[in-house]
């Protein structure tokens, strides 16, 4: 199962360019066999920059949210496990964000990112780099 980072969630919703004919295919592959997921977190992150104003496209996020999940996107929950495993990351960047996406991976998830501290984050943990 692939988990979408935040960016890379808004990305192909956007049909934003970034993200690449690799990962295009992939998400296109994995989301309709209900194999593609993202963190619980990532609303909540998504959110924050509606509420910042660095992103406007989204009118009402729970409808979009739903609308994610209608259509074959699996959301994982955070719980004590994944808030534990994300606290005790080593040589981890200190964005609470990035680190239970992260530890939310590490259930056995490819974390499909872009994020370049994620990247070479010498961690064990199996990453697609999205603009591939």
């Amino acid at each position: 199962m692939i988990r979408l980072d935040t960016h890379v969630l808004i990305w192909h919703e956007q049909g934003d360019l970034r993200l690449g004919p690799q990962t295009r295919r992939v998400i296109a592959r994995a989301l309709p066999e209900g194999d593609a997921a993202v963190s619980a977190m990532s609303f909540w992150e998504v959110g924050m920059r509606v509420q910042k104003g660095r992103l406007d496209h989204l009118l009402d996020l729970d409808a979009w949210r739903r609308d994610l999940l209608d259509q074959g996107l699996i959301e994982i929950p955070v719980d004590g496990g994944i808030a534990a495993r994300a606290g005790l990351l080593p040589d981890m960047h200190g964005d609470p964000a990035d680190r239970i996406i992260v530890g939310t991976a590490m259930e056995g998830h490819q974390l499909v990112t872009a994020d370049g501290k994620i990247l070479s984050w010498p961690g064990p943990l199996s990453r697609l780099d999205a603009r591939d």
